[in-house]
């Protein structure tokens, strides 16, 4: 059944929270962290610099500034609220740990060139909107940086790519924040699926579905601090409102991802982490589905994806419908699926896996008796660790860029399916739709001047 409650999404944003509110009050990092008790020494340590301080990019600094092996020496974001809070939270953080000092060596930027063009930064965590993803990872590669970039890695598909061949040709260590690749009840899913113990896998279902539509909202202020002609970068101009970003303290993850311009909605926010861990399941992290069927066809119930071996993938809302799905032997139809998890169905039984240690399946024996056992604590903020780890050895991380691309790519074939409302054929090898021009336009997007990749 489940192993021990895994950290979350939500205790993820919840630590950079805490970091945040805990200003008045001692953050303890233990002496360790300084290169006392015979522990890594600065000098030694990897030094890191954050792009985007929003909700996730908050997360990310909690996790690195308890990493013994990091160094935080910068942030940036175009809100001077974020990168001047973040500067705060870093250097109360060091502060604590000197005793009887003061640690003043985080600086804050505004723009991001000025924090790629410093020699004494050896990677980069990027936690911008999707819009900047592409330009940023690029910029960062081309600086000699390695990489976290959040998820979903890019705004189009052609964007994808590029980051990919970027960073392989400057040689970088690209890790891709979908770190459901190292947790422990994905991981055991991943592998007994790919072994066969549920038979030959018919169907798979994820929840989360929705994309995006084109919005114009009405011109506010701009709020003193946002540099917005920044925030926009290369996406179509759009006044300044605050649902897409409010100044300060951010309120939530993505709050600007309702609009085209700027990202691909559901799918692309969240969905994305169930296509990845589908992906990997499938043994496609080098392919991907050849047909993609959305419902404003009328011959889906939901948006449907079609993979060479005769996989069907469905994004459905929640629950199967018996009317509409193919319902499993064994399967309680009243079952919600699992946030950013997956219903595996082989010909012979099902896996059901989600986040906090969720895993089950039909039959039980699947798992219960199954020679994969999971581990008793292994922390999403090992996803961090396993980055910085490859950047020592130089090997490729849990979810680098190439793998990453693949399954952000599924994310947009979706997005694109809906807006184009017909049913796409995908050569995967190729990443070109056959014989539909328009939907192959949508693959890229015109980046507002001077940006370029």
């Amino acid at each position: 059944m489940a192993p021990a409650r895994q950290a979350t999404r939500r205790d993820f944003l919840k630590a950079g929270a805490t970091v945040v509110a805990g200003m008045a009050t001692p953050w303890v990092i233990p002496s360790s962290v300084m290169g006392q008790d015979g522990a890594i020494a600065p000098s030694e340590r990897i030094t890191l610099g954050f792009i985007g301080i929003g909700a996730m990019g908050q997360g990310h600094l909690a996790c690195c500034l308890r990493l013994p092996e990091a160094q935080v020496l910068a942030a940036c974001d175009v809100d001077q609220w974020r990168r001047e809070n973040a500067v705060k939270v870093a250097e109360q953080a060091y502060t604590v740990a000197r005793p009887g000092g003061t640690y003043r060596g985080c600086r804050a930027y505004r723009d991001l060139r000025e924090l790629l063009a410093r020699d004494d930064i050896d990677a980069v965590v990027i936690a911008t909107g999707d819009n900047w993803h592409g330009l940023a990872t690029i910029l960062a590669a081309k600086a000699g940086k390695d990489i976290y970039c959040e998820k979903p890695i890019s705004k189009t598909i052609r964007e994808a790519r590029a980051m990919v061949e970027t960073g392989q040709r400057y040689g970088r260590v690209m890790q891709t924040g979908l770190q459901q690749r190292s947790t422990p009840e994905f991981i055991r899913a991943s592998r007994l699926v790919r072994a066969g113990r549920i038979g030959k896998v018919t169907h798979v279902y994820i929840a989360f579905p929705g994309t995006n539509t084109d919005v114009n909202l009405p011109g506010e202020p701009v709020p003193e601090g946002l540099d917005w002609d920044l925030w926009l970068g290369p996406a179509p101009w759009h006044a300044y409102h605050s649902r897409f970003h409010r100044y300060g303290a951010p309120p939530h993850v993505v709050p600007w991802h309702f609009c085209r311009d700027f990202g691909g909605g559901n799918l692309t926010s969240n969905t994305v982490h169930s296509f990845d861990v589908v992906q990997w399941a499938l043994g496609m992290d080098k392919s991907g589905p050849v047909e993609i069927i959305p419902p404003e066809t009328g011959q889906v119930p939901s948006l449907s994806y079609r993979y060479a071996d005769d996989v069907l993938l469905q994004v459905v809302d929640w629950r199967l419908d018996p009317q509409k799905h193919f319902v499993p032997q064994g399967w309680d139809v009243n079952t919600r699926l699992e946030n950013f998890g997956a219903l595996y169905v082989g010909e012979e039984g099902w896996i059901h896996v989600g986040r906090q240690g969720y895993l089950t399946s039909y039959p039980a024996a699947v798992v219960e008796q199954s020679d994969e056992r999971p581990e008793s604590w292994h922390p999403v903020n090992n996803h961090h660790q396993n980055w910085l780890e490859c950047i020592k050895t130089r090997q490729s991380p849990a979810c680098d860029l190439a793998i990453g691309c693949r399954s952000t790519i599924v994310s947009h074939l979706g997005c694109i399916a809906h807006w184009t409302g017909r049913s796409l054929r995908w050569d995967p090898a190729k990443e070109e739709f056959l014989d539909d021009d328009e939907a192959n336009r949508l693959r890229s997007r015109a980046m507002r001047p001077p940006w370029r990749i």
